[in-house]
């Protein structure tokens, strides 16, 4: 009964707790040897110890690469280093391709040039070109001289565009049929394949110099007579996508059609590859994270057990930035010193003022942000939008005013602070959608990211702009 009650308990742990915990009985054999005062090899090379490390091995093999990954990313560098070592070469590339930059770093730089070399050999070339950034350049060369010609041809295009193009996130291993065979000849060519790329959900139907002409849908393709022409079912109208278009207009359309796979043409519709769905969603999930650092003013993704010293590094831009508007911001109330004196509750209640300025700011900046990565800003909308910010400052600020200015005149039975609280909020809320709408319109307008530091500016400006409508209001009608 226990041993049934034991084997339910380590079913229902995730990978990463079955993983600690056998790294635990690993560690603790290592732990003891190293407490003698001479250390017994014999105990670390035991029974036990190969056990331990059997086990170990023996569940890395049965994960999956992404949750390898996940639990690569959880673990301290020194436990992260010694599982990567247990990892089957030819099961590097996957598991590498799917950590986030700052883990693969470090795990690339643990291992040799052939290392590296032999991990590139499981994978297609548009995967290589993924990792290609992270590589060393002598890795690089080799990994071309490997190659066969066409894939090594492959690898440079893929390399050639930009990182956030649809050219960069395209897949060559597209299967591509005539349309004037028969289906039973497409059926049987399908048989002959050893596999079928994934995410197949189409062919791709072409002439004898690759121009697209159609797809053919698997599910017709299976539920057609054998003896029609690929011409007579296939589908004609199809979504094209450009190697040179932006990838979030890729994103933008899979979304909007639902598509699980779209081809790639070039301006004379000669079949290049594909975008797959499993791609665009790797993508949206990656440029979610990225606008999240950037709101948060992180300059690049964090390795979670990052040495102290890199963290800093890329914790300290923004942080430098914060230290200035704090400034600002206590010399505003600075230049308020004397009516503070004389009237402390406004020191209390300033605070509120700039606390709830912010947090609308930052509410209208995520809509503004998501609006702009979906495309639904243009030049003619703006002012319209931002008219409609407005709108919705000059309501909270009203309603959520008066409620602050009646509880102000509640604890300190004093009717013009109330009504200067209702009129700082108003006013500070009208800043923040102004400058909600403005701040990543004008990121974008430079070519800057529309997220980069947008929530840092936007809390530094209602901070002193708060502070300094709601003590110069109080200044101008109360002293």
């Amino acid at each position: 009964m226990t041993e049934t009650n034991n084997s339910d308990q380590e079913d229902s742990q995730t990978p990463l707790q079955q993983i600690t915990f056998l790294l635990r009985k690993y560690k603790l054999v290592e732990g003891l040897v190293n407490l003698q005062d001479s250390p017994d090899l014999s105990l670390s090379e035991s029974a036990v110890q190969k056990k331990n490390l059997s086990e170990l091995q023996d569940f890395l093999d049965q994960l999956h690469p992404a949750d390898i990954a996940h639990i690569l990313e959880a673990l301290p560098l020194e436990d992260r280093l010694l599982i990567w070592s247990m990892i089957k070469s030819d099961r590097d590339g996957e598991i590498l391709l799917e950590t986030s930059e700052a883990v693969r770093a470090t795990l690339i730089t643990d291992m040799g040039t052939q290392e590296l070399v032999a991990a590139t050999e499981y994978l297609d070339a548009d995967e290589i070109a993924d990792l290609a950034p992270n590589l060393p350049q002598e890795v690089m060369e080799d990994v071309f001289r490997s190659l066969p010609i066409e894939e090594r041809e492959q690898l440079r295009a893929a390399m050639s565009y930009p990182e956030d193009s649809v050219g960069a996130l395209m897949d060559f291993d597209v299967i591509t049929i005539r349309e004037d065979v028969r289906l039973e000849v497409v059926l049987r060519y399908l048989r002959w394949l050893e596999e079928m790329p994934d995410h197949t959900d189409q062919l791709f139907v072409v002439d004898r110099n690759e121009q697209l002409k159609g797809v053919l849908l698997i599910n017709r393709l299976l539920v057609s007579d054998p003896d029609t022409l690929v011409a007579d079912v296939m589908t004609k109208e199809i979504i094209k996508l450009h190697p040179d278009d932006v990838a979030q207009q890729a994103a933008n359309a899979f979304e909007r059609y639902d598509l699980v796979s779209a081809s790639v043409v070039d301006e004379n519709d000669k079949l290049l590859g594909r975008v797959t769905v499993d791609t665009v969603i790797d993508f949206i999930r990656d440029k979610a994270e990225n606008e999240a650092l950037n709101l948060a003013g992180l300059s690049e993704e964090e390795d979670l057990f990052a040495p102290v010293l890199k963290s800093v590094k890329n914790r300290w831009g923004w942080l430098a930035i914060n230290l200035i508007t704090a400034f600002i911001a206590s010399r505003v109330i600075g230049l308020f010193e004397d009516s503070i004196e004389k009237l402390v509750a406004l020191a209390a209640l300033m605070p509120i003022v700039a606390g709830i300025g912010g947090n609308s700011g930052n509410q209208t900046i995520t809509m503004i942000v998501r609006a702009l990565a979906l495309e639904q800003i243009n030049t003619r909308s703006t002012w319209k939008l931002l008219g409609k910010e407005i709108g919705v400052s000059l309501v909270n600020g009203l309603v959520w005013g008066t409620i602050i200015g009646l509880f102000t005149f509640a604890i300190y039975q004093n009717a013009e602070l109330g009504l200067v609280m209702t009129l700082a909020m108003m006013l500070n809320l009208l800043l923040a959608a102004s400058l909600g709408v403005l701040i990543p319109l004008t990121l974008r307008k430079f070519g800057r990211d529309p997220a980069l530091g947008s929530s840092v500016m936007i809390t530094a400006v209602t901070d002193s702009g708060g502070f300094f409508i709601f003590l110069g209001l109080a200044t101008i009608f109360l002293l």
